[in-house]
């Protein structure tokens, strides 16, 4: 991949999973549209870009800033190849305890985000005949949820459905879509969600017996928008550290 013909979209991109993801990119030339609610975040993540990163800030949960974030990266930058719909947000909160208001927040960043972002960039990759788009799910989407709350594991294993069905759309387009579903990756958001007696006790369950580094994440993530996994879509790579074999 060189950075002369790819474009990269990374959401979440100031998160410490997304922030991975950039820094590969970058390792690889690609120049890289770095998405985050957060705009003071995203400056660290710019400035360690090489002058390959452009911070977008708006909420991807909302159709509308989708659209005109989308329609700026495109102005600025040009037609994206690559989209890592790596944005997510977090619920602890079993189903009795998950207010609607709760449960609409988390399936409109975790779901309906990667949605809208994959509508605005579809037709481009259509036009180049060749695509790149990455749903980071979870390993809660097929256990339920260990520690993970009801929304967030629902909203993760309805990711699954929207990668399967945009796989099968596209698969004679020189477009795949693939998903990571990792389990326990050294993140903020997870650590802090934890307390240092549960991170200990999770630890210890966890086959391997340790959490998943965000770099290792984000070499999974490059292996799926190579060149050379080409003939893999509809793909859910497991990165669970052994906790479940299919």
């Amino acid at each position: 991949m060189t950075s002369t013909k790819h474009l990269a979209i990374v959401t979440g991109a100031a998160g410490a999973m997304g922030r991975s993801v950039v820094e590969a990119l970058v390792e690889a030339g690609i120049t890289t549209a770095a998405v985050d609610i957060k705009a003071d975040a995203l400056e660290p993540v710019v400035a360690a870009g090489r002058g390959l990163v452009t911070p977008y800030v708006f909420d991807i949960s909302d159709p509308a800033a989708v659209h005109t974030g989308a329609d700026a990266i495109r102005n600025d930058l040009g037609t994206v190849d690559i989209l890592v719909n790596n944005a997510g947000i977090l619920s602890n909160n079993k189903a009795l305890g998950t207010t609607p208001e709760e449960w609409n927040r988390i399936l409109a960043v975790n779901l309906n985000g990667a949605f809208y972002l994959t509508r605005e960039v579809l037709p481009g990759m259509r036009e180049k005949k060749w695509g790149r788009i990455v749903n980071i799910s979870s390993w809660a989407a097929k256990c339920g949820g260990l520690t993970a709350g009801t929304a967030y594991s629902v909203s993760k294993a309805a990711l699954i459905g929207l990668t399967f069905s945009i796989a099968a759309e596209t698969t004679r387009e020189g477009i795949t879509v693939n998903g990571i579903a990792p389990a326990f990756v050294r993140t903020p958001m997870v650590m802090e969600q934890l307390s240092a007696e549960k991170r200990a006790e999770v630890a210890e369950k966890i086959p391997v017996g340790r959490f998943c580094e965000p770099e290792e994440f984000a070499h999974t993530v490059m292996f799926l928008v190579s060149e050379k996994a080409g003939f893999i879509t509809g793909e859910i790579v497991d990165m669970n550290g052994g906790f479940q074999f299919d």
